[in-house]
């Protein structure tokens, strides 16, 4: 599973890049001899009207578009065949083709990965729609605690005696979160057909397990979505920020957990692991984890989302994930944080296979998550790289010349020892790291 769901998410990402290329190659006038999605033997291959060879290699590990001049899937030039090529031969070349087209063909993968997120995120958003206003109670979460006299389609005003923010205000609930007592039940003021009236119900935020990252202490130790917590070391608990506040204090020592499922208890035992955290101010935190995210006792009421506003928090979502990417290296490189949190390709696959077993929204979740960092990835000026071409061209651009082949060699060599290099770093830590 975890290998199927590695092959297909890497391949789906591949495969968007290095369309970018060539759909752009050839709107531009660049002529694609092969378009190839993994390396290695063929095992499938036809070729279209515009003779181009579309083809399926049998290690679907990366892929390729070779255009016409190229020596090798890495673009490398073939002097010796562009040499004999006439000028309209040369023009749909990328080594002869303007400087405005060999740019555009290149910076399109990571740019098609981007827009591949970004409609990814746009679609989830549209069809989960957003949370409505007032919050209304859309569907009742199974919980230990009987009782509970909210129903569907309550609108919430209130809980224990606190209002929550307006509609359209811009304010959080996280005022009111903060400030909840930890009791098991909660009066809530709710607007039922129209009657403002006040109820009993579970707490807001209970120990209730929303979701679980992979490759995490919840994981590991099989906790599940719709899980409720119930004790910790013995200690009841009845709300999230008891189980946070735990978690956070217990200095890594091992945690013995009752857990609710579906009416019966089973007890498990866990140990919170250390996690650096993104901060809105661009820094990082380090705290005490065990991998769960918490949620409300109740499912609440969605409304439409339109295409605008979704697309809007798409592009919101991808670029979060630009900077959050951009200051983990950043912070990495300086020491703040610790260099396990570079993951190689057997962390990828385990996240891949992780999240498929969640379901298919939280795989394609993934998928997008991936087309990002792939995208930012190739961006880096490093030679082999998207990133790296582009940067030759600048200086082609200003120079009025392209670097000499000699300079291009060595730059080459020492981008894929880099690269090389930081895989089998990577590699490293997904084998050693905790």
């Amino acid at each position: 599973m975890t290998i199927l769901a590695f092959v297909v998410a890497l391949s789906i990402i591949v495969a968007v890049h290095e369309y970018g290329h060539y759909i752009v190659g050839r709107w531009s006038g660049i002529k694609a001899e092969v378009f190839s999605l993994g390396f290695g033997p063929v095992l499938f291959s036809r070729r279209d009207r515009h003779g181009t060879r579309w083809q399926v290699a049998a290690l679907p590990f990366g892929g390729y578009v070779k255009f016409l001049g190229d020596s090798d899937a890495a673009s490398g030039q073939d002097g010796a065949a562009m040499a004999e090529m006439p000028p309209d031969r040369l023009r749909q070349t990328m080594h002869g083709a303007p400087l405005w087209a060999r740019t555009a063909t290149v910076a399109a993968g990571p740019v098609f990965n981007f827009i591949l997120s970004i409609l990814v995120f746009a679609a989830i958003m549209i069809g989960g729609g957003k949370t409505a206003e007032p919050l209304t109670v859309g569907e009742l979460k199974p919980l230990p605690v009987q009782g509970t006299a909210l129903r569907a389609g309550d609108e919430i005003l209130s809980v224990a005696g606190m209002d929550l923010p307006e509609p359209g205000s811009g304010e959080t609930y996280d005022a009111v979160l903060d400030a909840l007592p930890a009791e098991a039940r909660l009066d809530y003021g709710v607007r039922r057909d129209g009657t403002r009236l006040t109820v009993t119900g579970p707490h807001l935020m209970p120990p209730l397990v929303g979701g679980v990252s992979p490759q995490s202490a919840a994981f590991d130790a099989g906790l599940e979505a719709g899980d409720v917590i119930t004790a910790v070391n013995g200690t009841p608990v009845v709300a999230f920020s008891e189980l946070k506040d735990i978690v956070e204090g217990s200095d890594g020592a091992a945690l013995a957990l009752d857990v609710w499922r579906a009416g019966e208890t089973l007890s498990l035992t866990l140990v919170p692991r250390r996690t650096d955290e993104p901060q809105p101010d661009g820094g990082f935190r380090t705290q005490w984890r065990i991998g769960v995210a918490g949620a409300m006792a109740f499912e609440p009421a969605t409304e439409a989302m339109g295409p605008v506003e979704a697309l809007g928090g798409a592009v919101g979502q991808t670029w979060m994930i630009v900077e959050s990417s951009l200051s983990g290296l950043y912070h990495m490189v300086t020491g703040a944080i610790s260099s396990c949190n570079m993951s190689g390709p057997i962390g990828i696959a385990q996240v891949s296979g992780a999240m498929a077993s969640q379901g298919a929204e939280s795989f394609i979740w993934f998928v997008a998550v991936l087309s990002t960092a792939v995208g930012l990835l190739n961006l880096f000026p490093v030679p082999v790289l998207d990133g790296g071409h582009l940067v030759f061209y600048a200086y082609e651009a200003v120079a009025g010349r392209p670097p000499s082949a000699r300079a291009l060699r060595v730059m080459m060599s020492l981008g894929l020892t880099l690269i090389l290099s930081l895989m089998l770093f990577a590699v490293f830590n997904d084998l050693f790291c905790p």
